[in-house]
């Protein structure tokens, strides 16, 4: 068994054992059984045919010559087409073909050219080309082969028939021309002449709409203008308006940050105050407090002191009723004199000693109070438009707090230092050591 193939622009005919009826392969494959079955080829290409009429007499008996040009091939597709071009064409080569195809489109074309005139084939030659094309494809169509198109591609005579049908519609065609061309001319001026006046027409006519338009436009302008120019003063009134309410505003809220300023500051003068009043109670009134327990203590020490020496000189007395009353009496003499010195010292201190303590820390009290304004960068003065203002005010806030400071002590220890002061800066009783 062989395999064979072939393209899709050719036919496989195989016959012979088990192939009745033949089968035709176009561009496939088929097994043949060698011996026993026979494999044939036919072409399914495209032929062009150069179709030639020469002097075939019209149906008004003049001769002229036709060229066509045809294309033609064996349908593949169409199963009995193809059978019938098997019958008839296989074994035979393409040129043989062709010219079965050539002759059979001339015959047909000749007598479509017996039937027609001149004039028809030679100004409507689709027409001529349509017919030729219809009656050669019914035709053709038996044999297998069907018609691809068909074009009429050239038409001459002998005779100068086509050349002198040719110069009499040159002839008829200048005359329509120059008759044209005179009525053209005349048509042209009376339509210049009629146009020249419709522009004059609607030259004026547009003149007229200018100057309407114009008007209209000056008027509407001048309304608007003063449409516009009232609004823009009424804006510019509303706008000074806004600025000078706007300007109010801003001064209001100056005053008002004014106002908060100047009672933050009074605030923080007033909590500087409550600080040094501690401060001054922390630095004077608790080593008031320890010196004064210092003192009681030692008291106490020589009062113990007084005691251990009469309790030993009453050991070293026999009589123990004697030592015992004299112990008794040394004893009870040293408790008075105890609480004597005692309370004079404690007096003293708080009339005196405390006084000369707080003196000699009042440069110290003072360097605190003024030290924030050795530190201070910049100063805003705010003022409600009455008093001083500049340096001497601060200044003179500084000299309030320490005029205030009297009574601050006051308040803390009860002791009035203006009063405890002599004449000459120095205080009034000197302190007494116990």
């Amino acid at each position: 068994m062989v395999f064979y193939t072939c393209g899709p622009n050719e036919a496989m005919v195989v016959s012979g054992f088990c192939r009745t009826p033949p089968v035709m392969i176009a561009g496939g494959r088929v097994f043949v059984l060698p011996c026993v079955q026979q494999i044939q080829r036919i072409s399914l290409n495209t032929l062009t045919l150069n179709v030639k009429s020469e002097k075939v007499y019209t149906r008004h008996g003049v001769p002229i010559s036709v060229t066509g040009i045809a294309q033609v091939k064996i349908q593949g597709q169409n199963k009995e087409m193809l059978a019938a071009a098997c019958q008839m064409f296989l074994g035979k080569s393409e040129n043989e073909v062709a010219h079965i195809a050539l002759e059979t489109l001339e015959g047909h074309q000749r007598a479509i050219m017996a039937h027609m005139t001149v004039e028809e084939i030679y100004k409507d030659r689709q027409k001529f080309s349509e017919q030729v094309f219809r009656v050669a494809s019914s035709d053709l169509v038996n044999m297998g082969i069907s018609v691809v198109s068909y074009t009429l591609k050239d038409i001459h005579d002998d005779q100068d028939y086509l050349h002198s049908l040719g110069k009499a519609r040159t002839a008829q065609v200048q005359k329509d021309a120059r008759i044209g061309e005179a009525v053209a001319k005349r048509d042209a001026g009376i339509k210049e002449a009629e146009a020249q006046q419709a522009k004059v027409s609607a030259q004026y006519i547009n003149e007229i709409e200018m100057a309407k338009a114009q008007r209209d436009f000056e008027l509407k302008k001048a309304t608007y203008d003063l449409e516009v120019n009232t609004r823009k003063a009424e804006s510019d009134l509303a706008y000074q308006l806004q600025v000078a309410k706007t300007k109010q505003k801003i001064e209001e809220q100056k005053v008002q940050v004014q106002v908060v300023e100047r009672t933050q500051q009074i605030q923080l003068q007033d909590q500087e105050i409550i600080r040094k009043e501690k401060e001054l109670e922390a630095r004077i009134k608790k080593p008031a407090e320890a010196e004064r327990y210092r003192l009681e203590k030692l008291a106490e020490a020589e009062r113990m002191k007084l005691i251990t020496e009469a309790e030993a000189e009453a050991e070293s007395i026999r009589v123990k009723g004697e030592a015992q009353a004299y112990a008794v009496e040394v004893r009870a003499r040293a408790d008075a004199e105890q609480m004597a010195k005692k309370a004079e010292a404690f007096q003293q201190y708080q009339e005196a000693a405390i006084v000369d303590m707080l003196l000699e820390k009042l440069p110290e009290v003072v360097e605190e109070i003024s030290k924030p304004l050795t530190q201070v960068n910049k100063i805003k003065m705010v003022s409600s438009g009455g008093g001083e203002v500049g340096a001497s005010k601060i200044t003179g806030e500084v000299l309030n707090i320490l005029n205030r400071l009297p009574d601050t002590v006051e308040k803390l220890t009860g002791i009035n230092i203006s009063q405890n002061l002599h004449p000459e800066g120095k205080l009034g009783q000197p302190l007494i050591s116990v």
